[in-house]
């Protein structure tokens, strides 16, 4: 089977191969002998109905640092006509720039297939589509109003409190039971977000976990469960967690039960949520999902491959 596919995302010269999930796409890619693009989303050009962008032919990618990757001559792309598939994979921030890449790759709906869905992505941003499952949830309150972080506080303790558009476990604070600090961060995040933030209750069980599962095309296709390092709360593997084998709970199930439909019907084949101590949904992660490599490598399954056919599923191929 032939599949051609673009790959917008970061730079290759900035990604860390251990562990990149569009590296390990882009490897999967190569053995199945698709012809696979790179290009930023920067590049994106809109003219007489048409999406092109400069890009270049990936001719070659290998797990060897400092020589991971091989490109061809640079080309003119027409996403609409050229490829079969396009993976929106740059990191965020869910900024204005990262809204209009999907504006813009919503033009060739019908023509060509969008991983995940542009128009699903840009209305379900991590931590906001999370809100539409509260029954899930830990108590959360999404402000930018002092008072009620306060009233917050008092009737729920500790909290943690983070940006509604941060991604890899950046800004996120702790406030003690005590509150300190709280009014002068909550005015931090005023003076350097537009935006609301995330404002919930610290969950003591984050020390024996924050589980990313991965769904494939609203399936369950594998899990990991995330520690904090020494000296933090956070577990995020960017920011210092490690990470270990993980079954799910049955409450795990139910969530992924509930999520799963809607997932498919919006068109977001590859998604990571968030659970922690077992229990607790806290974020669904669909601008560009990570944690596949290291989910194969603990289970021995090929998450990789399950992606790759989903989208041969989607298209037809």
């Amino acid at each position: 089977m032939t599949l051609r596919a673009a790959v917008q995302m970061d730079p290759m010269d900035t990604i860390n191969i251990a562990g990149d999930s569009s590296f390990a796409l882009m490897l999967t890619a190569q053995e199945r002998g698709y012809t696979v693009y790179h290009y930023d989303v920067r590049g994106l050009t809109w003219e007489a109905g048409r999406l092109t962008t400069p890009a270049h032919r990936v001719l070659d990618v290998r797990r060897e640092a400092g020589a991971h990757y091989r490109f061809g001559e640079a080309v003119t792309l027409d996403l609409g006509r050229d490829v079969d598939v396009v993976l929106m994979r740059q990191d965020p921030p869910f900024d204005l720039g990262y809204l209009t890449g999907t504006w813009l790759l919503e033009r060739i709906a019908g023509e060509t297939l969008v991983v995940n869905d542009p128009v699903s992505v840009r209305n379900a941003p991590e931590k906001v589509f999370v809100l539409d499952f509260p029954e899930y949830m830990p108590p959360t309150m999404v402000t930018r109003d002092l008072d009620a972080v306060k009233d917050f506080h008092r009737r729920h303790g500790a909290l943690v409190i983070k940006p509604l558009h941060g991604n890899g476990g950046k800004a996120v604070f702790r406030i003690d039971e005590a509150g300190t600090n709280l009014g002068a961060l909550v005015e931090l995040f005023g003076q350097v977000w537009p935006e609301p933030f995330m404002v919930q209750q610290f969950l003591p069980s984050v020390r024996e976990g924050d589980k990313r599962i991965v769904l494939i095309d609203g399936e369950v296709a594998g899990a990991i469960n995330r520690k904090p390092g020494e000296g933090e709360f956070r577990s995020n593997l960017a920011v210092g967690g490690y990470a270990e084998a993980a079954a799910l709970t049955p409450r795990e199930q139910e969530i992924c039960a509930a999520l799963g439909p809607k997932l498919r019907e919006r068109g977001l084949i590859f998604v990571g949520i968030d659970v922690i101590g077992g229990e607790w949904l806290t974020e669904i992660n669909v601008t560009s999902p990570t944690g596949i490599v290291a989910i194969d490598r603990f289970n021995g399954t090929d998450t990789v491959a399950m992606i790759w056919d989903a989208i041969a599923r989607r298209i037809g191929k």
